[in-house]
C-alpha cells in the first residue's frame, strides 16, 4: 500500500520485499478456486445453482437419470459452480454413495481412453480385468450393464461431468456421448450425465441419433441485473483471497520503481491472462509457416462448415497462397513437418486415430473455430501483412 503522506526517500530493505512477496504469494488465490470464491459464485448464479441442485438430487435420492448442458463463456465459473452444489449435497448428506466421474475433452481425446478412465474411477478395474473385450463396444457395453446391476432402489448413482463437453462431439462416431445418454433415457440406472462447454452452439455438434437421446436440458449462466453490486462484491472477494497464489499477484507483479500503483489496466491485462485460452496462446507462438496452415485450415473450416480435411487439401491452399505471396515458400516435406507439429500442439486432431491411411490423407479437424482464430490473428500487431490480408478473405482463387 502506498501512503498518501510524504514519500519515502529511503530505500526499501530487499529482505522486506522478499518477504513481503512471499506472503502475498502464499496468501493469495486464482479466482474460483478458494472456498470464499465459490461461495461467491453460488450466490451470483443462485437460480442456476438450485437447477443443477435440484437435477443432480433427484439422480442421487430418487433414482431418476437426467442429463444436461451447462453452458457459459470461458471463465465465467460453471466448474467452481458444480463443485458448490456437489460439496452442498455432501455437506446434506445428499450425497451419500453416489460416485462421481470427471472427465475432460482436453485429457480424454478419444472414446477408448475416457472409457478406461470412468473404469477406473467407478473401481471396476479389477472386475474388467478378468474379461477379454473384442472391441470397444463390448467393452462400453460391460460397464453400462455395471453400472444398471441390481434393482433400482440398490444401484449406485453416478454423476458423469464432462469438460471440454464440445471436445467429446468430435470423437468418432460420437460413441461414449451417445451410449452415456442412452444409458440415461432408458434409466435402468440412476445417472446424471453433465456437460461443461463454452461453446453456446455446442448442440448443433451433436449427431442426431445422439441428440436424439439428449434431454436437450440447457443451463445457461447469466449473473443478476445489478452489475454494479455483483463487480463491487466480486472485486473485494478477490482482494481477500487466501493462500498461495490468485488473480492479484498478476496485478502486483506488474508494479515497479515507475510503477508503484495499481491501475485499471493493470487489472484488465490481468483478467485477460485468467481467462485466456490456452490454445489462443499457442498460435501467437507459432511460426510463420505455421500461421500460414492456421489460416488454410480457418478457410477450409469455414468453406466446408466444419467438415474434415486432410493434410492434402491445406497443402493445396497453402501452394496457392505462396504462388501469389512475397513470403518465403517451403517444400512440401517442410509444409507436412509444420503441419505434423500443429498436431503435436493439438491445434489439430485426427477424427479416425484407428484408421489406416497414408498420413497426408487422413480427415483431420482443427479443435479452433474460425472465429477464435480470427480473433487471435487481429490481436497479432506482427503478423505479416500477407498474412493478415489472407486471413481476412477467402480462398486463394
Amino acid at each position: 500500500m502506498v501512503s498518501q503522506g510524504k514519500k519515502s526517500t529511503q530505500p526499501a530493505d530487499p529482505e522486506v520485499l522478499q518477504a513481503t512477496q512471499h506472503h502475498l504469494r502464499q496468501n493469495l488465490q486464482l479466482w474460483g478456486t478458494a472456498g470464499i470464491s465459490g461461495e461467491e459464485v453460488l450466490r451470483v448464479y443462485s437460480s442456476e445453482a438450485q437447477h443443477l441442485e435440484e437435477l443432480i438430487g433427484r439422480t442421487l435420492s430418487l433414482g431418476e437419470s437426467n442429463s444436461a448442458l451447462l453452458l457459459a463463456p470461458r471463465g465465467t465459473g460453471k466448474s467452481a459452480l458444480v463443485d458448490g452444489v456437489l460439496g452442498q449435497l455432501k455437506d446434506r448428506g445428499v450425497l451419500g454413495q453416489g460416485l462421481v466421474v470427471r472427465l475432460s475433452g482436453l485429457l480424454h481425446t478419444d472414446d477408448l481412453q475416457a472409457l478406461k478412465e470412468i473404469t477406473r474411477q467407478l473401481r471396476l478395474e479389477e472386475a474388467a480385468a478378468k474379461k477379454v473385450f473384442r472391441s470397444f463396444a463390448e467393452n462400453l457395453s460391460f460397464l453400462l450393464e455395471s453400472l444398471r446391476g441390481g434393482s433400482k432402489e440398490t444401484a449406485k448413482p453416478a454423476i458423469f461431468l464432462l469438460d471440454e463437453f464440445d471436445l467429446f462431439c468430435h470423437h468418432r462416431n460420437q460413441t461414449l456421448l451417445y451410449n452415456l445418454f442412452d444409458a440415461a433415457q432408458s434409466a435402468q440406472a440412476p445417472i446424471c450425465v453433465l456437460g461443461l462447454s463454452c461453446r453456446l452452439d455446442v448442440l448443433e455438434l451433436l449427431e442426431k441419433r445422439v441428440k436424439s437421446r439428449f434431454s436437450h436440458r440447457q443451463i445457461h449462466l447469466q449473473a443478476s441485473g445489478d452489475f454494479t453490486t455483483h463487480y463491487l462484491h466480486t472485486f473485494k472477494t478477490l482482494l481477500h483471497l487466501p493462500h498461495s497464489f490468485s488473480f492479484k499477484v498478476m496485478c502486483l507483479a506488474q508494479l515497479d520503481e515507475g510503477n508503484t500503483r495499481l491501475t485499471p489496466q493493470m487489472f484488465s491485462r490481468a483478467e485477460a491472462l485468467v481467462t485466456q485460452d490456452a490454445r489462443t496462446n499457442t498460435v501467437r507462438g507459432l511460426s510463420a509457416l505455421q500461421l500460414c496452415l492456421v489460416i488454410a485450415m480457418k478457410h477450409l473450416a469455414e468453406v466446408y462448415d466444419g467438415e474434415p480435411f486432410n493434410f492434402e487439401m491445406v497443402y493445396r491452399e497453402y501452394c496457392k497462397f505462396s504462388l501469389k505471396s512475397s513470403m518465403q515458400s517451403f517444400e512440401k516435406p517442410v509444409v507436412f513437418k509444420a503441419f505434423d507439429q500443429l498436431m503435436g500442439l493439438e491445434l489439430v486432431r485426427p477424427v479416425d486415430q484407428t484408421c489406416r491411411v497414408q498420413r497426408e490423407y487422413e480427415l483431420v479437424q482443427m479443435m479452433m473455430t474460425p472465429g477464435q482464430v480470427g480473433e487471435v490473428l487481429s490481436q497479432m500487431p506482427s503478423l505479416p501483412t500477407d498474412l493478415q490480408r489472407w486471413a481476412s478473405m477467402g480462398l486463394v482463387a
